[in-house]
Parts: C-alpha cells; structure tokens; sequence
C-alpha cells in the first residue's frame, strides 16, 4: 500500500550561492591552522557533501589536506536522534601522531560529535579540530562545541546538501526547512 502522508515542500533557508559563500569562508578561517598533513575526517553519510567542497576550498587556499571517513549513525530514518552512537565504519588510515580536522554537516546534540572527538584521540592523533557546517540551538550545553561553524542554523527539521529525510532530498542544492 503507498504511504498515503504527503511530506511537506520543503522552503530554502540557504542557497546553493550562499552555501558556497560559507564553504569558502570556512577555508579562509581553517587554513591557518591545517597543513597538507592533517587528515580531514567526514562524519559519514551528511557530512560527505560539506567535506567535498570545503576540501576543494582549502586547496584553493594552498592546503590540500589528506581525506579519510568515520561513518557513524544516530538519527536512523527518524527526525530525532536516538540517543546513542552506532560505529558502522572506522577509519581506514592510520591517525597516530596526526592532526585530524573532523567534519560533519550538522550540529544539534553534539553525540557524533563527542563521539568521533573520543574514537579520533583513541586512534592516537596529536591534536583535533573540529568544524561543522551549521550548528543548532540546543536547550542543554553540548561538550565539545565545534572548532569552526559556517552557519548557524534555526531550530528547524533541515534537508538537502546532505541533510536528510529519511534517506531523501540529501541532494537539494540548498539548504531547506522540512516543517
């Protein structure tokens, strides 16, 4: 039987023009502190599109930064993270004695964050940045709060470049409210 519940049009928050206004920005503000050594980590599967093109901004900056993947999962198809951090794929290189610079599309809860911070010192890098596309309001501190934040986001259900819902809508150009 077809899922008879419409899913509201989503409304642009952030265009794609915008989106490419703090990507560069971002590098601007993260080069200084990286080198072609560091290992830029994505936070897996959101944050692949924010990775993508601040990586490309950073080497348009003169770093070219090494690429590597944490896939970690808290929200499942829900609208509300779950409460806990479920590993589906560690690293693939070696971190020891590294700077990581990890990056993610969103932040709200602050769990993937703490937890990909706690699993990257574990692999033994010398130091950890951590910078975020949008950040959230949230009602309770979060520990650690992000290094570096393009945009800061309403307190809105968000889809498209890399946000999901469900799994869909991950490539909207822009960033949408769903609600």
């Amino acid at each position: 039987m077809a899922d008879t519940q419409a899913t509201p049009a989503p409304t642009v928050l952030l265009s794609q023009a915008e989106i490419e206004a703090v990507v560069a920005d971002l590098a601007r503000r993260i080069a200084p502190h990286v080198d072609d050594e560091t290992v830029a980590a994505v936070l897996l599967t959101g944050g692949l599109w924010f990775a993508a093109d601040l990586t490309r901004a950073l080497a348009r900056e003169g770093r070219n930064v090494r690429f590597d993947a944490l896939w970690l999962a808290s929200y499942g198809d829900e609208q509300t993270s779950r409460g806990r951090i479920e590993v589906r794929a560690p690293y693939q290189r070696s971190l020891d004695g590294r700077k990581v610079l990890i990056l993610d599309d969103v932040f709200d809860t602050g769990l993937s964050l703490a937890e990909a911070v706690r699993i990257t010192k574990e692999a033994g890098a010398a130091e950890v940045l951590t910078c975020v596309f949008a950040r959230k309001p949230w009602p309770k501190p979060r520990a650690p709060e992000p290094d570096f934040v393009g945009w800061e986001a309403p307190n809105r259900f968000l889809v498209g470049y890399g946000l999901d819902h469900a799994g869909g809508m991950r490539g909207l150009p822009d960033i949408c409210a769903l609600d």
